[in-house]
């Protein structure tokens, strides 16, 4: 029996229309350059510009592999009772929509990448799911971006109008099934290989491959596409040990991540009695959103000099604070940010609130002060299950958390009326219902706030739209506006009879939009501020020289009142630790950066990639092999990453 007389082969349609996919795919990619070009311009000069665009071709082969597999399977299938105009015609629609999302996740990438520095992955959805406003946010996002909606339009109609329909010639069913069936087998080995990113590789190429191709671990979200990002992550188990050292003891030697007060190793004068003035001394933590370095112009003065900067509250209260000469966030996203700085946890691979472990047992601050007596609340803005804020709080000590809905039942409050309409309530008035709250408290007590109103999509109230107007950035505005927050939150709360006997610290959860190429860098868009502010003036303030990091707040507070027990965390005591001996690590696309001294090393899981000094704010010059502290650098990184995954893998992140 015959077929019907066609012209246009299964498999010869798949090849053109798999063509016309890796054409869009490459403009989405250019979309993505040019959108990010002050971040990216230095790649039209960088001798590897072919090898990153061949790295990009590489990673659309399995992306659009991976998305195009059952397509294929549908066209390819050999069964002649599929050739008529309806399956094809669900073919070809299968084919638009599929690519389409991928397409559209491309493009909305080229945006979000401004806030996150990396491609979304499937954490994202773990991280934000819960949050009801995102579908706003991307529906301004369409019209600030509009021109992005236009190629994606143009995009799918070349997709549309050049797809290429099969028919088929006549011939023989014996024929059309051996030329179907050995087309299918052909199209799934290459299938298989396109996934895995070769033919002959043992294992499939994974995020951190995109490194292979670059200088420059900031270069790989160019060379990554977002639907790769989002299937090679999905169902993967973060973390495995690496087993760079065998021996537990030498391991141990090299770096543990646990503060034991009563170990001859970290008994001194650092520890502080238990009849410290410090001892009863309430503790406030401020995580302040997006608030990068980059923001503070008095932290700025050698790396941009005579720049104003947008806080001049925080410039003025810093004369009477403690910061730091190189300060680092310890992620790239809020839901890291806690977990760094209450509970001494970096961020590696993924973020702990969405990891698969994210049941581990684990302690932190407020756990730790609630068994020396503390009263601990936490405090945010937006509504009780935003971002998983309050499921960790409460797992790691928090006695009460206090949310938008607590804000606007609350009779000493605007209620609902000094609601943003987008994520919660405004930080000034909610910064002043946290002062409330906070006179409420028995001394001493434990509190952590975490601001909203610096985020995306970068709005002020609408009484200080002519005070704060817009600046370079859309951020800058919402920065002066939180600022000033910050200032009637202070201003009022010095009056209250516990503020005297408080310590303060402030830091930015992560950093955000940036105009400098300073802070474009791989390890400057991690730069951030820790700001200690005792109003006693019992700590002396200035700015010192060292690295910091957001786990250090941990030991850092649990030393100054003398908490005697055994905790872990990452990090070491701000105030007590020779500045030759602190550290920072933070993870960006499969590559950890380490800082120490006065350089930062970039190590990918198996060797250093490049080392440069921390005074190349650009990371212009890779000093990798010329510097005798690489060597060292190296094992204690090692160190700190088998540490984190054995620890992480075992539940062992309590002594």
């Amino acid at each position: 029996m015959n077929l019907k007389k066609r012209n246009i082969s299964g498999p010869w349609a798949v090849i053109v229309n798999i063509l016309l996919l890796y054409l869009a795919y490459m403009a989405t990619r250019i979309a993505f350059l040019l959108e990010n070009y002050s971040t990216y311009e230095h790649v039209f000069s960088s001798p590897k510009f072919w090898d990153i665009f061949w790295g990009g071709v590489y990673f659309d082969t399995s992306a659009i592999a991976y998305t195009n597999a059952l397509y294929i399977l549908l066209v390819l299938f050999p069964l002649h009772l599929k050739e008529n105009a309806q399956w094809q015609r669900f073919c070809k629609w299968l084919y638009l929509i599929i690519n389409g999302l991928g397409l559209a996740t491309n493009l909305g990438d080229a945006v979000y990448f401004q806030y996150t520095a990396r491609r979304t992955t499937i954490a994202f959805f773990s991280e934000f799911g819960a949050d009801d406003k995102l579908g706003s946010i991307v529906g301004l996002e369409f019209l600030r971006h509009w021109y992005l909606v236009l190629l994606f339009i143009a995009l799918m109609a070349l997709l549309w109008h050049c797809y290429l329909t099969p028919t088929f010639r006549t011939q023989p069913r014996k024929r059309y099934y051996i030329v179907q069936a050995l087309s299918l087998l052909v199209a799934a080995f290459l299938c298989w290989a396109g996934m895995r990113g070769g033919f002959w590789d043992n294992r499939p190429i994974k995020i951190s491959t995109a490194n292979q191709f670059i200088d420059r671990p900031n270069d790989a979200s160019l060379i990554l596409n977002t639907p790769f990002s989002l299937f090679r992550t999905i169902g993967k188990h973060s973390y495995h040990n690496p087993g760079y050292y065998q021996s537990e003891a030498e391991l141990e030697a090299i770096f543990s991540p646990i503060h034991d007060p009563r170990d001859s190793r970290y008994s001194s004068d650092s520890i502080l009695s238990s009849d410290s003035s410090f001892s009863r001394k309430n503790i406030v933590v401020i995580f302040l959103e997006s608030f990068g370095r980059e923001y503070i112009g008095s932290l700025n003065h050698e790396i941009l000099p005579g720049y104003k900067g947008y806080t001049p509250f925080l410039d003025s209260l810093m004369q009477q604070a403690v910061s730091f000469r190189y300060t680092f966030a310890n992620g790239r996203a809020s839901v890291d940010a806690m977990p760094s700085a209450l509970s001494g946890l970096p961020m590696f691979v993924e973020s702990f609130v969405a990891a698969s472990h994210a049941t581990n047992h684990l302690s932190g601050m407020a756990a730790c002060l609630d068994s020396l007596g503390y009263e601990t609340a936490f405090f945010h803005g937006a509504p009780a299950s935003s971002l998983g804020f309050q499921g960790f709080t409460r797992s790691t000590g928090f006695q009460q958390c206090y949310s938008q809905e607590d804000f606007e039942t609350d009779k000493r409050t605007n209620g609902p009326a000094d609601s943003d309409n987008w994520w919660g309530i405004w930080d000034e008035p909610f910064l002043q219902y946290f002062r409330i709250k906070m006179s409420d408290m028995k001394q001493p007590f434990m509190t952590a706030l975490f601001t909203l109103s610096s985020h995306h999509p970068f709005h002020v109230p609408e009484q200080y739209k002519e005070v704060y107007k817009e600046e370079e950035m859309p951020i800058h505005k919402c920065i002066r506006y939180t600022d000033h927050a910050l200032q009637r939150f202070f201003e009022e709360a010095s009056k209250e009879p516990w503020f005297k006997n408080t310590v303060f610290v402030m830091t930015g959860d992560h950093t955000n939009m940036s105009n400098h190429p300073e802070y474009k860098s791989s390890i400057n868009q991690f730069a951030t501020s820790i700001i200690l502010y005792d109003p006693s003036g019992d700590i002396t303030p200035g700015i010192r020289d060292g690295i910091a990091q957001q786990t250090d707040i941990l030991p850092t507070i649990l030393n100054l009142i003398g908490y005697d027990k055994p905790y872990m965390a990452f990090g070491c005591d701000l105030l007590n630790t020779p500045a030759k001996d602190t550290w920072a690590i933070n993870y960006l696309d499969g590559i950890y950066q380490y800082c120490k001294g006065d350089y930062v090393l970039q190590f990918d899981g198996q060797q250093t990639i490049g080392l440069y000094a921390l005074s190349d704010y650009q990371m212009k010059k890779n000093l990798k092999g010329q510097v005798p502290e690489q060597r060292q650098m190296e094992k204690e990184v090692k160190a700190i990453i088998q540490q984190y995954m054995a620890r992480m893998i075992d539940n062992r992140l309590v002594p």
